[in-house]
């Protein structure tokens, strides 16, 4: 396993994972991720707005919406003191103002530090070039637990 691999992977076994989000517009799906991360205890309950005033900002300078049906929420904010990552599927799709014009399936949203730049950026290029791969897409939708969505992204030939 390369170290690239198992850095994601251990982050990702902390993600708050979310294996159908009910929300159907962009506004909703930003809002229902910072209430899964605050029913996860990743985020505390009065850092709820913050979050979600964070993402939105981010989100209304430029869509986060790329193609193939990802879209990858970020923000940087003082609340958490370390990464702070959620994966949400919606299998009806949302339109999230992607480049392809498509709606988004993979949600991948992270949140971290104001200070942090460097595991902000370095998640977001990993994750990003890991859901460039169809299959790892594709096992991504099929998951339905936490270790099923950690296995579909590092899983053996997801960098292809």
């Amino acid at each position: 396993m390369s170290e690239d691999v198992k850095e994601l992977s251990e982050i990702l076994t902390k993600t708050v994972f979310v294996p159908e989000l009910k929300a159907r517009t962009k506004s909703d799906v930003l809002a229902e991720l910072a209430d899964s991360l605050v029913s996860s205890g990743a985020v505390g309950a009065g850092d709820r707005d913050v979050v979600l005033k964070a993402l939105s900002d981010r989100e209304s300078k430029m869509s986060t919406g790329m193609q193939y049906g990802v879209a990858i929420p970020h923000a940087k904010c003082d609340v958490v003191d370390r990464l702070v990552t959620i994966v949400a599927i919606s299998h009806e799709g949302v339109d999230f103002d992607s480049l392809d014009g498509e709606a988004t399936t993979i949600f991948v949203g992270t949140l971290s530090h104001s200070s942090d730049t460097s595991s902000h950026i370095k998640f977001l290029a990993e994750i990003s070039r890991f859901l460039s791969s169809r299959k790892v897409r594709e096992r991504l939708l099929a998951a339905s637990t936490p270790s099923e969505m950690v296995k579909a992204v590092c899983g053996d030939d997801s960098a292809e």
